[in-house]
């Protein structure tokens, strides 16, 4: 009874902390807006780089509010929790900066459009966070970090600042710079506007999918694990029969139609930002997979399962599965 009080509290903490913890930033930001046109306020030197420095603006802030706060709290939480489900409020966070800031210039139409898509992106993702941790706020961190954290033992507390959040500053900073560019250049919508919104609809879409699927096959082989029964080993069924991982094939459709906005706009090297996590997403891919395969009841048909199904790119099998049909689903 005691122990489920105090997971209770826990719970109540960590909801309050993540509703909290963004407020600095904000806050600033609109202390920003409402006095940068007063020549006469005490921080107007401040408000006058913050009005020529958009970017960097955007780049102090994610450092103070989440980098250092964001880890400040892991540390007395001994948790890297939050981190993770303010992957997908962050852009949206940017995003608004970029559209509201006093120097911006766009086609409000465009402007619109990837707000809109961007909203859509975050509640999917953020959907599936919650729902995979079964709606509750900060019940465990990503089981990449501890496995980091159990690598480099005692430094891991100064090492995690720069592997969990600084490296993810610069990756949210270039996957996000389409925002910048389509808030500062203003022309018309073009076909290529339509291309760019189907390419982040459609992985969106995907992604959604995929991630319900999973879902559903963790929740199945849970109940089956409850009941005593064997699990099954694989997901080789729905979109998880084309693809090893078409939750990741959606997200990279994502940030490459994000970046097709900014190519449309003549600023085609903002593709990096999409480039950078296509190659972090190739690691992760290892990673998991790796993972696959050091569980016994599992790695032999996850092999087999290598063999014959396209890592990301949907596709049809290069041969059939006959022999490990009934163990997988």
């Amino acid at each position: 009874m005691e122990t489920t009080k105090k997971s209770n509290q826990n719970k109540l903490i960590n909801a309050g902390l993540a509703i909290v913890a963004p407020l600095p930033s904000i806050l600033f930001y609109l202390a920003f807006l409402h006095n940068y046109t007063n020549p006469n306020h005490c921080l107007s030197s401040l408000w006058s780089w913050c009005y020529n420095h958009p970017v960097l603006l955007t780049f102090v802030l994610f450092f103070l509010n989440i980098n250092v706060l964001f880890w400040t709290i892991a540390q007395l939480q001994s948790s890297h929790w939050m981190i993770h489900p303010y992957w997908p409020a962050v852009p949206i966070m940017i995003v608004y900066y970029y559209a509201t800031h006093p120097t911006g210039n766009y086609n409000p139409w465009r402007s619109k459009m990837v707000i809109i898509l961007t909203s859509i992106w975050s509640l999917r993702l953020s959907h599936n966070y919650f729902r995979r941790e079964n709606w509750q706020w900060g019940s465990k961190e990503d089981w990449r970090f501890t496995d980091l954290g159990h690598q480099y033992g005692a430094n891991w507390w100064w090492i995690s600042f720069f592997t969990i959040y600084f490296s993810q500053q610069i990756f949210l900073m270039g996957v996000t710079l389409p925002y910048y560019i389509i808030h500062t250049i203003e022309a018309p919508w073009s076909i290529w506007d339509f291309v760019a919104t189907a390419m982040c609809l459609t992985g969106i879409i995907v992604a959604y999918f995929a991630d319900t699927q999973l879902h559903e096959f963790r929740t199945m082989n849970a109940k089956l694990e409850a009941s005593g029964k064997s699990v099954i080993p694989i997901l080789n069924a729905h979109l998880w029969q084309y693809s090893r991982h078409p939750n990741y094939f959606g997200e990279q459709l994502w940030w490459w139609g994000l970046g097709i906005f900014a190519w449309s706009l003549g600023q085609g090297w903002a593709f990096i930002g999409a480039f950078v996590n296509t190659l972090c997403l190739a690691y992760v891919t290892t990673l998991v997979e790796e993972r696959m395969l050091k569980q016994p009841f599992r790695a032999e048909v996850y092999r087999e399962y290598q063999k014959t199904t396209p890592v990301w790119i949907p596709w049809f099998k290069s041969s059939s599965l006959k022999e490990t049909k009934d163990k997988t689903i």
